[in-house]
């Protein structure tokens, strides 16, 4: 164990927006999960105080190890048969025009959940056909016919995230792998040429510059559309040690440089999360 790095005078959030009882108790009463609470995301006052969330379906236990993540492990639980349209009614109930689903992985599952993202995209569509929908998905063990089965639901983002630089997977993902990541953003393109792609990582886990800008050009190749970069924050002392807490003006240069490589919108911030103000890229999306 090394010596703990002192958190720096920036990454000091001291601003909350509204009351976050509203939206907890909409969630509750429908009996759903969101990854800001799961993943205990810096920005959850802010977002929840604006009705904003990001929905976190197939329950709340995942059924793999990544070191950097606090969302609960274990053995799954059953799938909720009304969680799709209970996701459609919070979503109309918030208002949301942008709607983000995220979900634990279920490695358990024949198809990794796909059917039941499939369902839930359906759902909201239905209730809410003017929302537009990005979905942030496991990689599904390399089962290409579940991801089709996912986007033939037609979300409008399908994001999957690398998390990391390819050096760090053993110590950080031990359970995924690298270029399977890479291939599921290739083949969401190849199955739908006009969906719009999205990948994140953190940093502070020891990655050097350059590994950054590989996987920026990773991404790249397989024609991602959108990245999003963040500071990495410890959730507990059983996870990850913070190897560097990256300055504001080097997440500054992160954007310039995946800007200069391609990305039609970038997002890099110490607070950057995946799903963090997501509806500004979708605007941009169709703004381009």
């Amino acid at each position: 164990m090394g010596v703990a790095v002192k958190k720096p005078e920036w990454l000091k959030k001291r601003i909350s927006y509204g009351k976050i009882d509203k939206t907890e108790k909409l969630l509750r009463g429908l009996e759903l999960n969101t990854v800001c609470e799961g993943a205990q995301c810096p920005n959850i006052n802010e977002c929840f105080g604006h009705k904003i969330t990001t929905f976190m379906i197939l329950g709340n236990i995942c059924t793999r190890g990544c070191r950097f993540c606090a969302v609960q492990k274990g053995i799954a639980q059953k799938l909720d048969p009304n969680e799709p349209m209970n996701v459609a009614k919070a979503s109309k109930a918030l208002g949301l025009r942008h709607v983000v689903i995220t979900s634990v992985t279920r490695d358990d599952l024949p198809d990794g959940g796909a059917e039941h993202y499939f369902k839930t995209v359906k759902a909201i569509k239905k209730l809410n056909p003017s929302v537009t929908i990005e979905l942030l998905i496991p990689d599904l063990k390399g089962n290409w016919e579940a991801l089709k089965r996912i986007l033939d639901a037609k979300p409008d983002i399908l994001n999957h995230n690398l998390e990391t630089v390819a050096s760090l997977y053993k110590t950080v993902r031990p359970q995924a792998q690298y270029e399977r990541s890479l291939e599921l953003l290739r083949k969401a393109k190849e199955i739908d040429s006009k969906i719009y792609t999205k990948s994140g990582i953190m940093v502070g886990l020891g990655e050097k510059v350059q590994e950054v800008n590989a996987l920026m050009d990773d991404l790249r190749t397989v024609k991602c559309d959108i990245i999003t970069i963040g500071q990495y924050l410890r959730p507990s002392e059983e996870h990850l040690e913070v190897v560097k807490y990256v300055h504001p003006n080097d997440f500054e240069a992160y954007k310039t440089t995946a800007l200069q490589k391609g990305f039609k919108y970038a997002s890099a911030e110490v607070f950057v999360r995946s799903s963090y103000n997501a509806v500004a890229a979708m605007d941009n999306m169709f703004e381009a």
